[in-house]
C-alpha cells in the first residue's frame, strides 16, 4: 500500500466518522429543543440527562470482524447501525413513549428499527426502548443519511443496566448463576419501583388538576403574573 493510497484511505475513514459525529449533534440538538419546548408548555422536565457516545474505529473494525463483514465503508455503514448512540434517561415510565413519538414524528427523521425491551424485557431483566433513527447530515458536497441508536429508559432502568454491565465486566462475562438470579430479582424490583413512582406522579398530577393550579402563572415580588399577558407586553 503506497503512502498516497494510505493517506486517502485514512481521510475517507475520518470523514466517515465525522458524519456520525454530526448526526449525534443533530439528534442531541433536536432532543434539547423538544425538552425546552416541553418544559415551557407543561412546566415539567421529562429528561433527567442525555449521554452520547461514538464508537472508535478500532471497536467498529472488531465488531465487523466478529460479524464477518467486508471491511469497507459501505459495508460498515449498512451493517453496523449503532456507531453513534444516544442514551436518554427519563424521570418516569410515562415519559418514555411520548418522548419517542416526539422524536419519530420529526419530518427529517426516519424510524429504521424499534426494539421494546420495556414491554418485552430481556431474560436477564434488562429494560429499555431501543430505536434506530436515520437522520440527514448535510456536508459541503453531499447529504448523508446516518443511523443513530437511541436508547430511552428510566432512572431505575439505567441504574440497573449500569451495575449489571460492571458486574459482567468484572467477571469477564462469566457471572455465577446465583448472581444472575439476584440480578433478575433486582431488575424486577426496579420495574416495580418505576410503576410505583409512575402512580405517585399521576396522583400528584390529579391533585394539582383538582386544586386548579394554573401553570401559566408565576409569582414575582409577591404579585401573581399571568405568563401569556406578560409575553404579549414584551412583544409590543
Amino acid at each position: 500500500m503506497n503512502q498516497e493510497y494510505k493517506t486517502e484511505h485514512m481521510r475517507e475513514l475520518a470523514r466517515f466518522m465525522m458524519t456520525y459525529k454530526f448526526a449525534l449533534d443533530e439528534i442531541e440538538t433536536k432532543i434539547n429543543i423538544l425538552q425546552q419546548e416541553f418544559q415551557f408548555l407543561h412546566d415539567y422536565m421529562p429528561i433527567e440527562h442525555i449521554k452520547t457516545r461514538l464508537k472508535s474505529p478500532d471497536s467498529i473494525i472488531k465488531k465487523a470482524i466478529r460479524k464477518n463483514l467486508e471491511l469497507s465503508i459501505p459495508s460498515l455503514k449498512k451493517a453496523i447501525q449503532d456507531i453513534a448512540g444516544v442514551r436518554i434517561t427519563c424521570s418516569f415510565l410515562s415519559d418514555i413513549y411520548p418522548l419517542r413519538d416526539m422524536l419519530v414524528n420529526q419530518e427529517d427523521i426516519r424510524l429504521i428499527q424499534e426494539k421494546d425491551y420495556i414491554k418485552n424485557p430481556k431474560p436477564n431483566g434488562y429494560q429499555s426502548l431501543h430505536l434506530i433513527l436515520e437522520v440527514p447530515v448535510f456536508m459541503s458536497d453531499r447529504q448523508e443519511n446516518v443511523c443513530v441508536e437511541v436508547q430511552i429508559r428510566t432512572i431505575a432502568m439505567d441504574f440497573w443496566a449500569s451495575l449489571e454491565h460492571k458486574i459482567f465486566y468484572k467477571y469477564n462475562q462469566e457471572v455465577p448463576e446465583r448472581l444472575l438470579l439476584e440480578l433478575k430479582k433486582a431488575a424486577d424490583t426496579a420495574g416495580a419501583l418505576d410503576i410505583h413512582m409512575a402512580d405517585l406522579h399521576r396522583e400528584i398530577g390529579d391533585i394539582k388538576e383538582a386544586r386548579g393550579d394554573d401553570l401559566n402563572t408565576i409569582v414575582i415580588d409577591n404579585q401573581t403574573v399571568h405568563l401569556p399577558e406578560l409575553l404579549m407586553k414584551m412583544m409590543e
